[in-house]
């Protein structure tokens, strides 16, 4: 048997696993605008610490399985690019490949645990922010699992995104501003309303569900030397670390991998931070619409682990992102959107420190059919024409 509770790890405050709980009382007074999310809550178990591998029902979760929707979330492919290996020296270099999620999105993982959630406690409504990923995929589970969903999105976000919003049925209320607007509207709307919020790191099951991929990985491979992940909020890469903790924790590995947080030139708060030690505000411009952010709202929670591990940041601009997802495109056949191709950019900036016999994941978290006007213009195809 497991215990299940929510840590802050900040002040070490505990709490319950229940509706209505977010962010630590003591900590969270001390947000205000403009700074990373305070008080963010962690998921923590005491107990049974045995996971033999090959059973995903026994996967350290916080959610009875009977409570999960039944919708194919995660065991997504773990790619050995024969042609990419070759043309770059790198014979364990993989692709973690999270487009073949049911909404074609690493956020699955999230929306899945949340959903659970929402079904144990006998709640039907779902509200989040998003720039279009977290979105499109809470519509996605909420339809497999019976949740009416709403969903704040900027107007600016990727129309293939908003066309899945509405196509899985949820509520689509659009907003004339960025991200962060859109965050600020969703809560307000959930505490008027008291609806669940799926809201990215303020609902800290969404870390907690974005650590399964962590679990795939060591299962096909161990425990591999690299990992890049985009990053914007910074979630699913405190997903991920929090995988790798688990199965240190559980026995089943003996390191941990060097963490490499991928962030676009334009949207660099937490490469930044982990480079300074200090959050500094600044607008957000970058083709990598899924990792835009002015402030990462899991950045504080976040850069605390980077700094316990000693992760590496890198960055990389719109120009070499779009490169990448090219090169990507051409040379394994996996088409991901410029979010994802930011990871691979970034790897590519820093092979030259990596030994060639390490091996490295390179998380790929998003299709390239989500957001084709950036692969669209690299091209050199008139965006009036149809492709």
């Amino acid at each position: 048997m497991r215990r299940w509770f929510y840590r802050c790890p900040q002040c070490g405050a505990e709490y319950k696993i229940e509706p209505g709980r977010y962010l630590c009382d003591h900590c969270a007074p001390r947000n205000r605008p403009g700074i990373p999310l305070q008080g963010v809550l962690e998921c923590v178990w005491e107990g049974d610490s045995v996971w033999q591998g090959d059973n995903k029902a026994e996967l350290p979760l916080p959610i009875e399985r009977e409570y999960f929707p039944k919708i194919p979330v995660g065991d997504t492919p773990l790619w050995a690019p024969e042609r990419l290996r070759a043309s770059l020296g790198f014979p364990k270099l993989f692709l973690k490949d999270d487009t073949c999620n049911p909404s074609g999105s690493y956020k699955d993982r999230a929306s899945w645990l949340v959903a659970a959630f929402a079904r144990k406690f006998g709640l039907d409504e779902v509200a989040l922010a998003s720039t279009g990923n977290a979105a499109s995929s809470m519509a996605c589970i909420g339809a497999a699992s019976g949740l009416k969903v709403t969903v704040f999105l900027p107007k600016t976000a990727p129309i293939a995104k908003r066309i899945q919003v509405l196509q899985y049925g949820a509520t689509l209320k659009e907003v004339d501003g960025t991200y962060d607007v859109a965050f600020d509207q969703s809560i307000a709307y959930s505490q008027e309303t008291g609806v669940l919020s799926r809201n990215t790191a303020y609902n800290p099951l969404t870390i907690e569900g974005k650590k399964t991929s962590s679990f795939e990985i060591a299962n096909e491979i161990g425990c591999p030397d690299n990992i890049f992940v985009p990053t914007g909020d910074g979630v699913i890469l405190a997903g991920v670390i929090k995988g790798f903790e688990d199965l240190l924790k559980l026995g089943r590995i003996e390191k941990l991998p060097r963490f490499w947080v991928a962030q676009a030139e334009g949207s660099s708060a937490i490469v930044r931070a982990l480079r300074t030690g200090v959050f500094e505000p600044r607008p957000s411009n970058t083709v990598a619409d899924s990792i835009s952010v002015d402030v990462p709202r899991n950045g504080s929670f976040v850069l605390a682990k980077l700094q316990r591990y000693d992760a590496q940041g890198v960055t990389a601009s719109d120009a070499e992102i779009l490169a990448a997802q090219r090169m990507l495109s051409s040379q394994s056949g996996l088409f991901a959107e410029p979010s994802s191709a930011c990871a691979f950019a970034c790897f590519l900036k820093v092979r030259d420190r990596i030994p060639h016999d390490e091996s490295i994941v390179v998380m790929l978290t998003g299709s390239g059919l989500k957001d084709i006007k950036g692969a669209q213009a690299a091209l050199g195809l008139d965006t009036k024409i149809n492709v």
